[in-house]
C-alpha cells in the first residue's frame, strides 16, 4: 500500500511540473548553424598561386573559422589559373565573407548536398 502511494505521489508531481517548461539547451557554434557543402570556382593571374606555402594556408584557415568556415580541398587546372574549391559552411554567404575577409576571388559558388561515390 505505501508503495501504492509513493508512486501516486510522483505521479501527481510530474502533472504538477509539467506545465514548466524545461530550459532550452544552448547551442555550441558548432550547432549554431547546420554545415553545408560548397563548390568555390576562383580564377587567379598567372603565377598567383605558386607563393601558396603552409602559413599562408594557415591565415587562409584561421581567417575562415571567423566565419565558420572550413578549406577542405581545392584542385587547380594545369596552368593554376582557376581552382575548383570545396568548402564547408554554415551558407553560402558565409563562404563569401571569408573570401573576401582572405582576399580571395569568387567566380562562383554553388552548394554540393549530395554526394554521388564511384563504387
Amino acid at each position: 500500500m505505501k508503495a501504492l502511494i509513493v508512486v501516486f505521489g510522483f505521479l501527481f508531481m510530474g502533472v504538477a511540473f509539467a506545465g514548466t517548461p524545461a530550459p532550452k539547451a544552448v547551442p555550441t557554434d558548432a550547432q549554431a548553424a547546420p554545415t553545408h557543402r560548397f563548390l568555390v570556382e576562383r580564377t587567379f593571374p598567372a603565377g598567383a598561386l605558386a607563393g601558396l606555402d603552409s602559413a599562408g594556408k594557415a591565415k587562409v584557415n584561421a581567417t575562415n573559422a571567423q566565419f565558420g568556415v572550413t578549406w577542405v580541398m581545392s584542385y587547380a587546372n594545369a596552368d593554376q589559373t582557376k581552382t575548383y574549391c570545396i568548402y564547408e559552411g554554415p551558407s553560402e554567404e558565409a563562404v563569401r565573407e571569408a573570401a573576401k575577409a582572405n582576399a580571395l576571388p569568387v567566380d562562383s559558388i554553388a552548394e554540393i548536398p549530395v554526394t554521388l561515390e564511384s563504387k
